[in-house]
């Protein structure tokens, strides 16, 4: 696998990328120590939605959008206290 240093990671970054991305993955470093290796991405598992795991074991109650308007209005939008 191949060797580069930072100062030439940097400068040909693209180039490395895009080789790294066809598969020759090579190992950055600095003053000759390994630091990181660079290989191909090849995505993630998507993670799958459970939509309704919880039905039936909650219950949002029917003025659940007004619930506390009094306290919040009071808060927000109460009287001057001048």
């Amino acid at each position: 696998m191949r060797t580069v240093n930072i100062h030439e990671a940097k400068t040909h970054l693209s180039r490395l990328v895009r080789e790294a991305a066809q598969g020759k993955p090579f190992v950055i470093a600095r003053a000759g120590k390994p630091l990181v290796k660079v290989i191909p991405y090849h995505g993630e598992k998507p993670t799958t939605r459970r939509l309704g795991f919880m039905k039936g074991e909650i219950e949002v109650p029917d003025d659940f959008d007004e619930m506390g308007a009094e306290a919040i209005e009071t808060m927000f939008g109460g009287e001057d206290e001048r």
